[in-house]
């Protein structure tokens, strides 16, 4: 089987998250069924190209791909209407596990679009919130107009404890501001050795984060990173996502901190 196939799959649904972000919700094909969270698709346009997109959210019946519209191959799939078909491949890297949270204090901590690859494990523990001691997201956006999943903030809001900022004050904005690194430094410990946190953004936001974290007392095996590097093939051949010896599409593309801060070239 060459592992470079791609299959089509139908464009059930179009969600404008913002001007540049839409989410795509995908049928699940029988190609694509063993999809978890974290993971990526290589998601393709004929004569355009091929990209690595998370995935946001799945359930029996279709997969979300939240996108923004950044080069060449994202402008194409912008094009692409309720019908149409996207050509992917995967799903590939490994995933954030439930299970391996189960009855920790769990911080989530974002920015940007980084609230994209683990908003399953939010609508997860929304659900499950017995499963666990305690969670809070932290979640960290440019200004109110780049505000990702904003219904599943509403919802979320009703039984999780949420802390949505902008990183500058606007005209009719009364929630918080600033960089997520400041909130970072507030979390309530009441347990280190039960503490897990996940951390999903920008290089700039995970390193400084990560210093807070740390200067907390909070383990690196207890930190658990995600990110993409120049990722292109998927499957660990071309390279360009090699670090050393690691390559983040297929050793990763999560990591814990004691992994992730050496990954650096």
């Amino acid at each position: 089987m060459n592992p470079y196939m791609t299959y089509p799959a139908r464009i059930k649904d179009i969600i404008k998250q913002t001007d540049i972000d839409y989410t795509f919700v995908i049928e699940k094909i029988k190609e694509i069924e063993d999809v978890k969270c974290g993971q990526f698709l290589q998601v393709s346009i004929p004569r355009h190209g091929e990209v690595p997109i998370s995935v946001s959210d799945y359930n029996d019946v279709g997969i979300e791909l939240t996108i923004r519209k950044v080069g060449l191959v994202t402008d194409a799939i912008f094009e692409k209407k309720v019908g149409d078909d996207l050509h992917i491949r995967g799903p590939y890297g490994n995933y954030f596990d439930p299970e391996d949270y189960y009855g920790k204090d769990l911080v989530m901590i974002t920015g940007g679009t980084g609230l994209a690859p683990v908003k399953y494990i939010v609508n997860y523990f929304h659900e499950n919130l017995d499963k666990l001691n305690s969670f809070k997201l932290i979640s960290g956006f440019k200004s109110s107009k780049d505000i990702l999943f904003k219904d599943e903030f509403k919802k979320w809001e009703e039984n999780l404890d949420i802390c949505l900022t902008i990183d500058e004050p606007e005209e009719g904005w009364n929630l918080n501001t600033g960089f997520v690194t400041e909130y970072a430094c507030d979390i309530q410990i009441t347990d280190i050795d039960n503490m897990a946190v996940i951390m999903v953004g920008p290089p700039p936001m995970l390193r400084f984060t990560g210093k807070e974290l740390l200067d907390l007392g909070i383990p690196e095996d207890q930190i658990w990173v995600s990110f993409e590097r120049r990722m292109s093939c998927g499957i660990g051949k071309c390279g360009h996502c090699k670090i050393d010896n690691t390559y983040v599409c297929s050793d990763g593309p999560i990591f814990t901190y004691d992994k992730a801060v050496k990954l650096i070239d």
